[in-house]
C-alpha cells in the first residue's frame, strides 16, 4: 500500500506525535536511490528520516478527521470496558506491555482507550511512576492531534480531555449519549 504526503503536511508518527513533512530527501542507500521524508516534530527538538516506500510499515499516518476526533470524545465519555484478561488488568507489567503495543499501532482510538482506562484507574488509586508516564504520553499524543485537527491550542485540548473525568461533566455526557 502506497501513501503519499505533501511538503509541509502534518502527519502522525507512532509514540512521538504530530510532525511536519519538512523536506523530501534523495539518498543513495546500498547503491539504490531512496526517497525519504524528513519529519520535524512540532513539540520536540527531533527530526527523523522515513523512507517514502515504508511509511505504512513505520506507522506514519495522516492527521485524523474532525469526525474521528468526535468519535474519540464519545469514547472518552463511556465508562472503561475491561476487555483485557483479569491477569493483565491486575498486573501492571502485563497491562503496560499491552498499552505500549496499542500506542505503536498509532491509532487515535486505541490511544484514547489507554487514556480513558488510566484516568479511570487514577480515580480509584494512585498510579505508579510508569503508569503516570504512560498516562502523560497518551494525553500528550491525543492533545497534539486534537489541537492540530480542531485548530485550537494544545492546553485547550488537554483541558477538554481532562474534563471528561470531572464527575459533573461525566454525568452530563452520559445523559447526552443515552
Amino acid at each position: 500500500m502506497s501513501v503519499h504526503f505533501e511538503l509541509n503536511e502534518k502527519v502522525v508518527y507512532p509514540s512521538h506525535g504530530v510532525a511536519t513533512i519538512n523536506r523530501i530527501v534523495k539518498k543513495v542507500i546500498s547503491g539504490t536511490v531512496t526517497i525519504l521524508y524528513e519529519l520535524k516534530f512540532v513539540n520536540k527538538e527531533m527530526t527523523i528520516l522515513v523512507p517514502v516506500n515504508s511509511l505504512v510499515q513505520n506507522g506514519v499516518r495522516a492527521l485524523s478527521s474532525l469526525d474521528n476526533i468526535d468519535g474519540v470524545f464519545k469514547l472518552l465519555a463511556q465508562p472503561p470496558q475491561r476487555k483485557l484478561h483479569p491477569q493483565v488488568t491486575s498486573n501492571w507489567k502485563h497491562r503496560n506491555k499491552a498499552y505500549q503495543g496499542k500506542l505503536k499501532e498509532n491509532n487515535l482510538h486505541a490511544t484514547a482507550e489507554i487514556y480513558r482506562d488510566l484516568k479511570s484507574i487514577e480515580q480509584n488509586k494512585e498510579l505508579s511512576f510508569c503508569e503516570k508516564n504512560l498516562l502523560l504520553q497518551a494525553e500528550t499524543l491525543l492533545a497534539q492531534e486534537i489541537a492540530h485537527v480542531q485548530k485550537i491550542g494544545e492546553e485547550k485540548a488537554i483541558e477538554h480531555l481532562r474534563s471528561f473525568f470531572n464527575p459533573a461533566v461525566q454525568q452530563r455526557f452520559s445523559q447526552k449519549i443515552i
